[in-house]
This record gives C-alpha cells, sequence and structure tokens, in this order.
C-alpha cells in the first residue's frame, strides 16, 4: 500500500504555505509612484528665475554705473569722503554701488536658489525679502502715524545737509536741479527759495558772484524759443517777495511734492498696494518652491 501523511493540517495555515511555495504575498500590491513624478512645478521654477535674473542685470547695471562715476571722479581730483551717513547718501556713486550689490547678492541667491533647486539659497532670498517688506511696512505706518515728525526731520535736519552739500558732488547737484526743475520749486522746507542762505555759495554774506542769490534751476522756465537767462536768480534774496515771484518759483520742494501726493492719492496708493502685493507673490513664488523641493527629497528618501 501507498505510504500516505495522515498529520492534521490546520485550513488556516494550509493557504499560507501554499502561498510560501509559490513565492507570492497574500498582500495587496501597492500603488507604485510613477519614475518620472515630481512635485517641483516647472512655471514656479522658472518664473522665479526669470524674475531674478533680471533683477540680477539691473543689479550689475546699477554697480557698473557707480563704479564708473567714481572712478571718474577719482580721476578728475575729486576727494570721496565717506565719514557720515550723509556723506554716503549724498553721494550718489556710492549710493548706486551699495543699492547694485543689495540687488546683485539677493537676486544671485534667487536665481541659484530657483534654477539649482537649492533650498540655502531660496531661504536666504525669502528671507531678505521678508525683511525689505518689514521695514517698508514700518517706514510707511512711521509715516502715517507721526507725518509731523517725518516732515520736521524732512525740512530741518536733512533739508539743511542737501542745501550744504550743493556744491560738494556735481551728481547730486545735477539731481537737485533736476527736482527743482521738474517740481517748479526751489528750496526745500516751507521757507522755499529762503533755504539757500544756508548754503555758503548763495548766501549774502559771501564773496561768490552768486551771493544773494539762488540755482537757476529755481527759475521759471522760460517760454520757447527765448533767451534763457541763466542770471535770473541772481540776488532775489534781497528783493520782495512780489519781485521774487516774477522771477523764480519760491515754494520748497518737499510741500511741493507733498501736495502733489495727496491731490493724487488714490493713484499713489494704488502704485503703493501693487507694489507690495508683488512683494508678496514673489515671497510666495519662493515659500512655495521651497516646500516642493522639501516634498520632492522627502519622495527620494522614501524610494
Amino acid at each position: 500500500m501507498p505510504n500516505r501523511d495522515y498529520r492534521y493540517r490546520d485550513p488556516a495555515v494550509a493557504p499560507a504555505s501554499a502561498a510560501a511555495r509559490t513565492g507570492r504575498s497574500s498582500r495587496r500590491p501597492r500603488n507604485r509612484i510613477p519614475h518620472n513624478f515630481t512635485y517641483i512645478s516647472s512655471c514656479v521654477k522658472y518664473t522665479m528665475f526669470l524674475f531674478n535674473f533680471l533683477f540680477w542685470m539691473c543689479g550689475l547695471l546699477l554697480v557698473a554705473v557707480g563704479v564708473y562715476a567714481t572712478l571718474d571722479k577719482w580721476t578728475n581730483g575729486e576727494v570721496l569722503s565717506l565719514e557720515t551717513i550723509y556723506d554716503v547718501l549724498f553721494n550718489l556713486a556710492f549710493l548706486l554701488i551699495i543699492i547694485g550689490g543689495v540687488v546683485c547678492i539677493v537676486s544671485f541667491a534667487g536665481c541659484i536658489g530657483s534654477l539649482r533647486e537649492n533650498l540655502f539659497f531660496l531661504k536666504f532670498y525669502s528671507f531678505c525679502l521678508l525683511i525689505f517688506f518689514l521695514l517698508e511696512m514700518v517706514l510707511l505706518a512711521l509715516a502715517f502715524i507721526y507725518p509731523h515728525k517725518l516732515t520736521e526731520f524732512l525740512e530741518n535736519e536733512l533739508s539743511e545737509k542737501l542745501i550744504a552739500s550743493y556744491r560738494d558732488d556735481l551728481d547730486f547737484q545735477n539731481l537737485i536741479d533736476l527736482v527743482q526743475q521738474d517740481f517748479e520749486c526751489c528750496g526745500l522746507s516751507t521757507e522755499g527759495y529762503k533755504d539757500w542762505r544756508k548754503n555758503e555759495y548763495f548766501n549774502c554774506s559771501s564773496k561768490a558772484v552768486e551771493r544773494c542769490g539762488v540755482p537757476y534751476s529755481c527759475c521759471h522756465k522760460p517760454p520757447e524759443e527765448a533767451l534763457i537767462n541763466f542770471m535770473c536768480g541772481f540776488e532775489v534774496q534781497e528783493l520782495q517777495i512780489d519781485e521774487v515771484a516774477k522771477k523764480i518759483n519760491i515754494e520748497g520742494c518737499i510741500p511741493t511734492i507733498q501736495g502733489i501726493i495727496e491731490s493724487n492719492l488714490y493713484p499713489v496708493g494704488g502704485v503703493a498696494i501693487g507694489i507690495a502685493l508683488s512683494q508678496l507673490f514673489v515671497i510666495w513664488l519662493s515659500r512655495t518652491l521651497e516646500g516642493q523641493i522639501e516634498s520632492q527629497k522627502a519622495l527620494w528618501n522614501i524610494q
């Protein structure tokens, strides 16, 4: 008779044993992630790169212009004095180098962080943008909460330094002339054209040719094809206010600009809101890309 195995077999174990013999698992196969799947959005990535590349190029241009202007002054024998914060603010060439350098560094971090998917550079970039945005909001809030303090600082402290430094830097002088011509104003504070008494060349006690006068940029715009009188501002500080108003603009630039802003409050507010929303959008893009990169790294670790 054939030899038979009559040992007891548990029915629950038998299927498992059969599955073990065949090498198959009783569990359901899990859904595998496609090999080419990625959390990183190409739209977010390359929008970030393009935006920061354009700003990086603008930063390089500012640095190049600032360096060229600085070298030009140095070759012409001008002394670069950077002893106080006002020396830096009123030295346009050096100010362009600083602003351009900051723009270059931050936008370069955004370029490399987005293109190479580098979290360190992206976090540095978003942190810098957030700091800039918060500083802008703080300054704006202070300007609204303490408007008189801001006006007092601009008219007293800053205007005195600006007027006194008029002849010290040719680029700075051209900037003041441009503002006075475009906004048809003279001087900075509420004293208007009398601010020029604070300049050693236009003071009435000076022995210069321009004593008791104001720069030509304070003069009324001449009619077309009329002869230009570059001496129209000479000795106007000694005249009566009615005679002065016939020759030059007598209002200060700060009150004039404030009046323009107040009369165009809605357009100015719209531009300010647009700039703030643009900054928030770029910060959101950066943070979104950071989250996508972290999710992608977690996916690689799982696989």
